[in-house]
């Protein structure tokens, strides 16, 4: 493990590498972020995710903890910066298994909608070494992911809460 920059919340917005998309869910707000804290739910929707397991105290908080084990052995200690319940949550990495990732955070936002919630979803990174000339091809791949666990999530929501 290594050292990541430790980021506040902002970088989510002002990142070279930052990637944005949202979906309308059929729950609460509160049935969402009941999802969010339950480690057990992120490896069903999200993909890449293979473990996560919270090393602070549950409810999550602000500084609260958590490592999360993904896919090709990515190991990222992450640190809560937000959790507004209902509203919104972002974490970074402190530290990350992989050198290339010198910083990276995600933010989501949750709104209410007449339906249920519409959750929006950024990740944000900077990349050192050699991996920083891969990203603008890598980047596309990554962001037609992240489309992809949303579409996930809401068909786990679906399931789970109808």
């Amino acid at each position: 493990m290594h050292q990541c920059e430790k980021v506040g919340v902002e970088f989510v917005d002002t990142a070279k590498h930052r990637y944005s998309n949202s979906v309308d869910l059929r729950i609460t707000p509160e049935q969402l972020f009941d999802v969010f804290a339950d480690a057990n739910a992120w490896p069903r929707w999200a993909k890449v995710i293979r473990h996560v397991e919270w090393t602070s105290p549950l409810p999550p908080v602000v500084g609260t903890t958590r490592t999360v084990r993904m896919l090709g052995g990515l190991v990222g200690s992450e640190e809560f910066l937000v959790w507004e319940p209902h509203t919104q949550m972002a974490f970074r990495f402190n530290e990350a298994s992989e050198r290339s990732i010198s910083a990276f955070a995600e933010r989501y936002d949750v709104e209410p909608t007449a339906e249920g919630c519409r959750l929006t979803w950024t990740l944000a990174l900077a990349v050192d070494g050699p991996g920083r000339h891969l990203m603008p091809i890598s980047g596309v791949v990554s962001d037609l992911a992240f489309r992809w666990f949303l579409r996930r999530l809401r068909a786990y929501t679906d399931a789970k809460y109808r």
